[in-house]
Formats: C-alpha cells, sequence, structure tokens
C-alpha cells in the first residue's frame, strides 16, 4: 500500500498499512483460541455464567484484556445467546438442555489490537433443523468472505449473504451488522448481510472488518429485551450466528479469525 495515501477513505473507514496485519493477525488468534478450548466446557446442565467465568480466567491467564467488560457498562467476557437468542446474549445460571444451540461470542485486545469472532456450539444432541441451520449461516459467512476484495462494494458482500440465505429459505437479521475495527472496537464502515450487488462503498487494501450474519429458521424481524442487551426472533424461531475479522489484501482477505484446532465449524 502506498503510504503516501489518506489514512482514510470519503466513508470514514480507515486504511491500515501493511504493518497492522500483523497485531490483527496475533488479536484474532488469541480470540479464536479461546473459542477452540472453550467448546469441551459446553454440555447439557452447564450454566452460561460458568462458561462465561472459564473464558474471564482464560482472557486473564493468557495476559490479555476483555474488550467487553465494562463496554456501555457490560460486565462479562462473552455474549453467549441460547437458541432464539440472535445476538447479545448475557450469561446467566439458567442450565444448558440437551439440544440446545449458542452462539459464543469473544473480543480480546491484544497490544491494542482488536480480535473479535464468534461461532456456534451445542450443548448434547443436535437436532437436524438446528443442524441445517448452524450449516446455512457458516456458509452465508463464507460465501460474504469470497466476495470480499478490492474492487468489489460492501453491497457485494451482503447480497452474496443473502441470497444464499434467502435460497435456503431462511432469513437474515437485518437490525444488526459487522463492524470496522483495528485498534478501536467498533469503526466504520457498517457491514450489512443483505444488499444489492454493487452498491456501497467499494473496498479497498487496508480495510479490516468484521463479517457476522445472523440467520433465522423464521421471520427476520428482532426486538431487545429489557435488560437492553439480549436480541431475540420475535416469532421465538432458531437463530444462528458466524463472525470473522478480515482485512482487504491487494487481492481478496485475510481472515485474522480462523480455528488454530480447525473447530470453527465442526457440525
Amino acid at each position: 500500500m502506498d503510504h503516501a495515501r489518506t489514512p482514510t477513505t470519503r466513508d470514514g473507514i480507515r486504511l491500515h498499512a501493511p504493518g497492522d496485519f500483523d497485531g490483527m493477525r496475533r488479536a484474532g488468534e488469541a480470540a479464536a483460541r479461546i473459542l477452540d478450548d472453550i467448546g469441551e466446557h459446553v454440555f447439557p446442565g452447564q450454566s452460561t455464567a460458568t462458561i462465561d467465568r472459564i473464558i474471564t480466567d482464560m482472557v486473564n491467564h493468557r495476559g490479555l484484556t476483555s474488550a467487553t467488560i465494562g463496554y456501555r457498562g457490560y460486565r462479562h467476557a462473552s455474549c453467549i445467546s441460547v437458541n432464539h437468542v440472535v445476538c447479545h446474549g448475557i450469561p446467566g445460571d439458567k442450565s444448558l438442555r440437551d439440544g440446545d444451540i449458542l452462539n459464543i461470542d469473544v473480543t480480546v485486545i491484544l497490544d491494542g489490537w482488536f480480535g473479535d469472532t464468534s461461532r456456534m456450539y451445542v450443548a448434547g444432541n443436535l437436532s437436524r433443523k438446528a443442524e441445517r441451520l448452524i450449516a446455512v449461516t457458516h456458509e452465508s459467512l463464507m460465501r460474504g468472505i469470497e466476495a470480499a476484495r478490492p474492487g468489489n462494494t460492501f453491497g457485494d458482500i451482503g447480497h452474496a449473504i443473502q441470497s444464499f440465505v434467502e435460497g435456503q429459505r431462511m432469513s437474515v437479521v437485518r437490525d444488526f451488522c459487522g463492524h470496522g475495527l483495528g485498534r478501536t472496537f467498533h469503526a466504520p464502515p457498517n457491514v450489512l448481510h443483505y444488499g444489492r450487488s454493487g452498491t456501497g462503498p467499494v473496498l479497498e487494501e487496508g480495510m479490516f472488518f468484521t463479517i457476522e450474519p445472523m440467520v433465522n429458521l423464521g421471520r427476520p424481524e428482532t426486538k431487545v429485551l429489557a435488560d437492553d442487551w439480549t436480541a431475540v426472533t420475535r416469532d421465538k424461531s432458531l437463530s444462528a450466528q458466524y463472525e470473522h475479522s478480515i482485512g482487504i489484501t491487494a487481492d481478496g482477505c485475510e481472515i485474522f479469525t480462523p480455528s488454530p484446532a480447525g473447530r470453527f465449524y465442526t457440525f
């Protein structure tokens, strides 16, 4: 990348230098390792509060900082969203039941860089409909990532996700989106998981952002509960989510948060 270029686009999206990729790579790996290691603690009878306490211990013992503890008053090192919870589920004392599906979302800070990723887990036995939802959600993320290359637009990413999901007779949540990140938790752009090809800002080398589609078995509408965090499907249908942090390269993109143990998608 030409270092003489302006550090942001006209849409306020930061263009990072080549050396910044290493910082994001290390932060992303740290977050992904936590999600690798937490899987053995997901089982029927386990509480999400206990899972979060284990994640907090992992963050502390590895010399990391949780990006979510203290963020807008949030008190946990993870968001854990069970069944019809779309995102931002607050860990609690209720025990997981056999067949529950859950998204665990972790963001850590390492040397000032933010690593943000989430993936799906199951407590016990996985139902056929939940398995299909999880598979479609993961595939939609990977199709969005495939569209993330210089010269394409953010609308191309959204269209790739939406067209695939709706072709499977499921729906994409509109109320939440991906986001820019780097040395900040949230920054431009908003990364929509739906849209029209060829619309929105053009992707350029050095952009860092998350892609994190939320997919519902039913309708796309959500509502936020009285705790001002937990978002659920209005029709109480199952919801799933996968998230990677990526950086746009000269000829495509780099995923910063792949599973070191190959456990990102294991269903």
